[in-house]
C-alpha cells in the first residue's frame, strides 16, 4: 500500500516538473508570436490610419461632448503609443490630438472665452484581433503616456512609436 502511494507521488512530481519545463521551453515561442502579432497590428494601423482618423472625428463629434460645443478641427500627432486592455486583452493605439471647438448656437457656451482655445487630448483606437476600429473615445487633458498611467489598473504599456523610430 505504501509502495503504491510513493509511486503515485513520484509520478505526480515528475509530471509537474515536466509540465513546468514545457511551459518554460514554450515561453520564447509565445513571446515571438506575441511580437509578430504586435508588429502586424502596428503595420495595419499605419495602413488604415487616415481612414481611422476620419472615423474617429466623425464618432467623437457625434457624442455631443463637450456639451454646447461643435468639433471644428482635429490635429493628430504622428507618434503612437500601444497599450493592452488588462481585461479584454485588446490592443489599443493612443494618439495625441489637438482639438478645436466652436460654440453651438443656443448651447450656452457662446460667451465663454475658453471655447476658442485648442484642447490637448488623446484619441483611442481599438484592435479587435483582426482589424482596427474606433468608437470616438477621447481622453481630454491627457497625453497618451499620461492616459496609460491614469488608467494603469486597466491598461498596460506595450510599445511606443515615435516618428524618428519608424
Amino acid at each position: 500500500m505504501d509502495y503504491m502511494l510513493v509511486h503515485v507521488a513520484i509520478t505526480a512530481c515528475i509530471a509537474a516538473v515536466a509540465g513546468a519545463a514545457a511551459m518554460i521551453a514554450m515561453r520564447p515561442l509565445r513571446t515571438a508570436r506575441q511580437a509578430e502579432r504586435l508588429a502586424r497590428a502596428q503595420r495595419d494601423f499605419h495602413r488604415q490610419r487616415e481612414l481611422l482618423e476620419a472615423k474617429f472625428i466623425e464618432r467623437a463629434a457625434a457624442t455631443g461632448k463637450p456639451r454646447g460645443l461643435r468639433w471644428v478641427d482635429v490635429e493628430f500627432d504622428d507618434d503612437v503609443l500601444y497599450a493592452r486592455d488588462r481585461k479584454s486583452r485588446r490592443l489599443k493605439a493612443l494618439v495625441a490630438i489637438e482639438v478645436s471647438f466652436e460654440a453651438v448656437e443656443g448651447g450656452g457656451m457662446e460667451e465663454v472665452e475658453a471655447v476658442s482655445r485648442v484642447r490637448a487630448a488623446t484619441a483611442e483606437f481599438i484592435h479587435d484581433g483582426d482589424r482596427w476600429a474606433t468608437q470616438g473615445r477621447v481622453y481630454f487633458n491627457l497625453a497618451p503616456s499620461a492616459a496609460v498611467k491614469y488608467l494603469a489598473s486597466d491598461l498596460e504599456l506595450v510599445a511606443e512609436e515615435h516618428v524618428a523610430t519608424r
